[in-house]
């Protein structure tokens, strides 16, 4: 009964967290186009560069492989929550502005069904949007100026029902259900000003798109020992193909007048809608494969590989033609692959002091066409690299442990526009004791 009640306090907890997971308060210019920017990897992975393919402990969770779930413990109920403290720098030729935030990052549990099925349910962010830019030109009939503000917010949640089967002693095997949701407001706002007026009537064209899908990771690690000490680990990721997603949008248009703080709305248009009064665009998941290796010596340390490809990056979209309030899309789909290097000194569980205990890790990524656009009739690929490091510190003799990681990574071209992102994670993992039952005598 104990154990049932804190199996609902978690979940409680994890609804209240809902509105938050996927929000960010700093701007991120990149996040204006298809369905946002995601961040990725947790605590635990992003200390050692995003390795995560091979990876399975008994205090954490790894939502990247479903196959790594049936690493949880008979007997054990794994409860791991991550958060971020982020500082961005974005870079233009000289000009800089920066800017900081943290969030809620994801909250994932798990339990064994039986011994070979092990089962495990989290909440984490997809993507964020979070925008906004001011550009300032004269008025080609007029010559006065016009201010253009260009706004978006909102951000996609993934929620997961995974589960991984272990096939003998050495291989598993999981698959892992991801239900994608959230809405995503942008707008373009256009505020003419004119010199000998105290009202100025302004224009205003905005697009809100609401996500609802489904899609499906399937994932395999087999483990073989070399002697006595070391081990050889593989691990494979796939994430099925879906090539035509709904996408849900309405569009709006509308002039107002401005006086001072105030606006009041003249007259309204709104497109003329598809289906059930929407706009339906498309979404497309490409099928992404991952594969992974990785070198351990028994509790002592390990070396991970991983490599990653898709034909293009996350989730294309595909606006509805009848729905286009900001002109054409300039998303181009380019061949997107990831690689990173990550090591683990794992420390020493029979170490006389503490110190010798924590584990220590690090890592380096390097990603080709994060974010592929047409510019000036050119494809323009903005890659990403970065590195991290990582500390792991136990607690209740290695049941529980408390996870810092440090990571930097640059994406895009300084000439046209680059982010200089640091990232603090810290995640919580624990490892509880349930669902035994007692034996007397």
């Amino acid at each position: 009964m104990k154990n049932r009640r804190l199996l609902l306090t978690l979940l409680t907890a994890a609804a209240a967290c809902l509105p938050a997971v996927a929000q960010n308060g700093f701007n991120m210019p990149f996040s204006q186009f298809g369905i946002g920017l995601n961040e990725r990897y947790q605590p635990a992975f992003a200390g050692m560069g995003g390795t995560a393919f091979t990876r399975g402990g008994t205090n954490y969770l790894n939502p990247y492989n479903p196959a790594s779930f049936a690493a949880v413990q008979t007997e054990s109920f794994v409860f791991d929550f991550g958060m971020n403290i982020q500082s961005s720098v974005l870079r233009r030729n000289a000009d800089r502005l920066s800017d900081a935030d943290g969030n809620v990052g994801y909250l994932m549990v798990a339990f064994p069904l039986f011994k070979w099925w092990k089962t495990s349910i989290g909440l984490m962010p997809y993507s964020t949007v979070n925008y906004e830019s001011v550009q300032t030109a004269p008025d080609p009939l007029t010559g006065d100026d016009v201010k253009t503000l260009f706004s978006g917010d909102g951000g996609v949640s993934q929620f997961y029902w995974g589960n991984g089967f272990n096939i003998g002693k050495r291989l598993a095997l999981g698959f892992s259900l991801n239900y994608l949701y959230g809405k995503i407001t942008r707008a373009v706002s256009y505020d003419f000003v004119y010199s000998d007026s105290l009202f100025t009537q302004d224009s205003r064209r905005q697009k809100t798109s609401s996500v609802s899908n489904l899609l499906i990771d399937l994932g395999a690690q087999y483990r073989q020992p070399i002697g006595e000490r070391y081990t050889l680990a593989f691990g494979l990721t796939m994430r099925l193909p879906r090539p035509s997603m709904r996408l849900k949008e309405q569009s709006l248009i509308y002039t107002y007048y401005a006086q001072g703080t105030s606006e009041y709305l003249c007259d309204t248009v709104f497109p003329q809608p598809g289906e059930d009064g929407k706009y339906v665009s498309t979404l497309s998941q490409p099928l992404k494969v991952g594969l992974g290796v990785a070198l351990e010596r028994n509790n002592r340390w390990e070396v991970d590989l991983d490599g990653s490809y898709a034909p293009y990056s996350g989730i294309g979209y595909e606006e509805n033609p009848n729905c286009r309030v900001f002109g054409g899309n300039s998303v181009v789909r380019a061949a997107n692959w990831r690689g990173a290097l990550g090591g683990e000194w794992k420390g020493d569980v029979d170490a006389a002091s503490y110190w010798g205990r924590i584990g220590v890790r690090a890592g380096l990524f390097y990603e080709r066409a994060r974010l592929a656009l047409e510019i000036d009739n050119a494809t323009t690929l903005f890659n990403e690299r970065g590195l991290g490091m990582g500390l792991v510190f136990p607690m209740r003799r290695g049941r529980s442990a408390l996870t810092l990681s440090f990571t930097y990574s640059c994406l895009g071209r300084r000439d046209l526009l680059r982010r200089d992102l640091f990232t603090v994670g810290i995640a919580l993992g624990s490892n509880e004791h349930w669902f035994a039952k007692r034996k007397y005598n």
